[in-house]
């Protein structure tokens, strides 16, 4: 499971790295973007989910990883 952050969309919020911080960082702006590749470790799949779900600009996609 991956997620991703696009940064065209995002406006700073913060909502993702205030529920998620392990896998969300703020910029210098306050954007967000992914940690590291944006893999998303065993145990904080929950936690993606509701960064995706509680982000009022849409901007953050989960790649679920099966086909």
């Amino acid at each position: 499971m991956r997620v991703h952050v696009d940064q065209e969309i995002c406006q700073g919020h913060g909502r993702c790295y205030s529920l998620a911080p392990e896998l969300f960082e703020p910029d210098d702006l306050g954007n967000s973007s992914e940690i590291g590749d944006g893999t998303v470790p065993p145990g904080q799949e929950d936690a993606a989910r509701r960064a995706v779900a509680n982000c009022p600009e849409y901007a953050i996609t989960l790649e679920d990883g099966e086909r």
